[in-house]
């Protein structure tokens, strides 16, 4: 009996000092409170009450950042929501160089948002997301690196403004649709003016095209179901009304 009592005691403290680390995790072990080395994936073992693991996961992280209000660089306020992709690179500066690593990253981004926003316009920050976006990463990601953690990516996902701001900006956008559109149709006015321009002198030039461009204009008016009724006088009659005003002209200039 008392030779089984320590085989016990000691199969107790090997079976308890047992660990099992999952491909994701890495587990720190800290011996009498100084750290000593980092377990990786798989079984593995520590000395029971002596040593202490805090396991890591190396996983990349998904951190929503709360919306933030800041106000752009021409004075308009706005209300940004962001999220933020980081993991751990480094476990060991993760614990000991920065207490809970989570929630230091997660006012490093709320800091450095409304820092962003405070310096760029609001057609900027409507603009160019992307931009913005990388560039919030970078800072974030400066200040992150000394802690062990690497920001992989940062996504600005929702900009809210001012219900006055939108109308606002609504007005001016359907000005400029209204500009573009009357502009649109003075050019198209100006082009059927030109090529009016040009087939009135070819006509003129052309008594035949004349006469196929009347009978082609009858054609047009008797293919519709109407009661008008149509008058046509030759093409002679014009050139002679024509000629008699010109001689008319004529006769005015050599009296005075």
């Amino acid at each position: 009996m008392s030779v089984l009592i320590p085989i016990v005691f000691i199969a107790f403290l090997l079976i308890s000092g047992l660990r099992v680390l999952q491909q994701y995790q890495r587990g720190l072990v800290f011996r009498l409170g100084k750290y000593e080395t980092t377990k990786g994936p798989g079984l593995t073992w520590i000395i029971p009450v002596i040593d202490r693991m805090l396991m890591i996961d190396m996983r990349v992280v998904t951190q929503d950042i709360e919306p933030q209000e800041t106000m752009t660089n021409d004075n308009v306020p706005v209300k940004v929501r962001a999220v933020v992709w980081y993991k751990v690179i480094n476990p060991e500066r993760a614990i000991v160089e920065v207490a809970n690593f989570e929630d230091a990253v997660r006012q490093t981004a709320l800091t450095s948002l409304r820092s962003v926003m405070g310096q760029h316009s609001l057609d900027e920050l409507l603009k160019e997301q992307e931009k913005l976006s990388s560039m919030l990463g970078d800072i974030i990601d400066k200040v992150t690196e000394p802690w062990g953690v690497m920001v992989d990516r940062v996504q600005i996902k929702d900009v809210e403004i001012p219900q006055s701001m939108q109308r606002a900006m609504a007005q001016e956008a359907e000005a400029h649709r209204e500009k573009r559109a009357r502009i649109i149709k003075a050019e198209a006015e100006h082009d059927a003016a030109l090529k009016l321009t040009e087939a009135a002198a070819k006509m003129a030039h052309m008594p035949m095209a004349m006469e196929l461009r009347r009978m082609q204009m009858l054609t047009e008016v008797g293919a519709e179901q109407n009661t008008m009724t149509i008058v046509m006088m030759p093409s002679e009659f014009v050139s002679a009304a024509s000629a008699l005003v010109r001689l008319a002209d004529n006769a005015t200039g050599k009296s005075g």
